[in-house]
C-alpha cells in the first residue's frame, strides 16, 4: 500500500507529531484530518515518484497546536524526518509559497485563477503564472590539495561554505560560477565541470553544484558578500555546512577524493 503523506505548514513552519520521545514525524492521515478545520487556502496534491501521494497545505493558528504536535523550520525537520520525507515536505513548501504570492496578476493586477496543478491564468489578460525556481550556481574550487572555503555574511552560525550566487539574465551555468567567484574572491578559475543539483526550497531555488580549479589571483573579498575567504586543507577544515546542502555533499566528495 502507498503512503498518503501530509504537510501541513503554520506560515514556514512544519507540523510534526511527537511520535515517541526523541521521534517525530509527519502527521498520519488521521492525524492530519484533526486539523483539517485549521486548513486556509487550497489543498495541493501531487503524485510521489516512489507510488502515494501528498498532500500540501497551510493552516492558521490562533492560540497553539493540539497536544502531540509540533512546530519546526523545514530545515530542521532534516534532523528528524526521513530523507525522501524532507524532500517532498520542500517541493510543498515551494507549492505554498507560490500560491501565496500569486493571488494576483503581477500584469494588470487582477485576482488570478487556480487552473491546473502548477498554472494559474489571470482572466483579464490571459497572463499565466507558473512556480518559480531561483538558479543559483555553487562551487568547489580546488588550489592542488587545497579548497576555497567562504564565510558569507549571511550565514546562520560560524560554518564556513562554498561561493555560490545567482544565475543572471543572459548567462550559462558556467559563466555565473565564474562570475561569481571573481566578484566574491578577485580570483580567475578554470576546468569549471558539472558535480550534481539539488532542490533549494528556502523559498524557492535549485542548487547547481560545480568543480572548479584555480587559475591565477590574489583572495580579495567582497565585503558587502563575504565577512572572510581562505583555502583549507583536509586535515585542518574549519566548520561544516550541515549534511542536507550540496555545499556539503561537494566537500565531502574533494575530502574522499571523489572528484577528478
Amino acid at each position: 500500500m502507498h503512503d498518503t503523506l501530509w504537510f501541513l505548514f503554520h506560515n514556514d513552519k512544519l507540523i510534526l507529531c511527537q511520535a515517541s520521545e526523541e521521534r517525530l514525524a509527519l502527521p498520519s492521515v488521521q492525524q492530519a484530518e484533526m486539523l483539517k478545520s485549521l486548513v486556509v487556502g487550497t489543498i495541493h496534491r501531487f503524485a510521489l515518484l516512489e507510488g502515494g501521494e501528498a498532500y500540501a497545505a497551510a493552516v492558521q493558528l490562533d492560540n497553539t497546536l493540539p497536544e502531540g504536535f509540533v512546530l519546526m523550520g523545514l530545515r530542521d525537520a532534516y534532523d528528524y524526518l526521513p530523507y525522501l520525507h524532507y524532500k517532498y515536505g520542500g517541493r510543498a513548501y515551494e507549492l505554498l509559497y507560490w500560491d501565496s504570492h500569486t493571488r494576483f496578476c503581477p500584469v494588470c493586477g487582477s485576482p488570478t485563477q487556480h487552473l491546473e496543478a502548477i498554472m494559474k491564468k489571470c482572466p483579464s489578460c490571459k497572463h499565466e503564472l507558473y512556480p518559480p525556481i531561483a538558479t543559483a550556481t555553487i562551487v568547489l574550487v580546488r588550489r592542488g590539495d587545497e579548497a576555497l572555503l567562504v564565510r558569507a555574511r549571511n550565514f546562520r552560525g560560524s560554518h564556513y561554505g562554498l561561493v555560490a550566487g545567482f544565475l543572471e539574465p543572459g548567462e550559462t551555468l558556467e559563466e555565473c560560477v565564474a562570475r561569481e567567484v571573481m566578484e566574491e574572491t578577485g580570483l580567475r578559475i578554470c576546468n569549471i565541470r558539472y558535480f550534481g543539483n539539488q532542490p533549494w526550497p528556502y523559498p524557492c531555488g535549485l542548487m547547481i553544484g560545480f568543480t572548479a580549479d584555480y587559475e591565477s589571483g590574489e583572495i580579495a573579498i567582497q565585503a558587502e558578500e563575504l565577512s572572510t575567504a581562505a583555502f583549507f586543507r583536509r586535515d585542518n577544515l574549519p566548520e561544516l555546512p550541515r549534511k542536507l546542502s550540496i555545499a556539503r555533499q561537494l566537500i565531502e566528495a574533494w575530502k574522499r577524493g571523489d572528484i577528478a
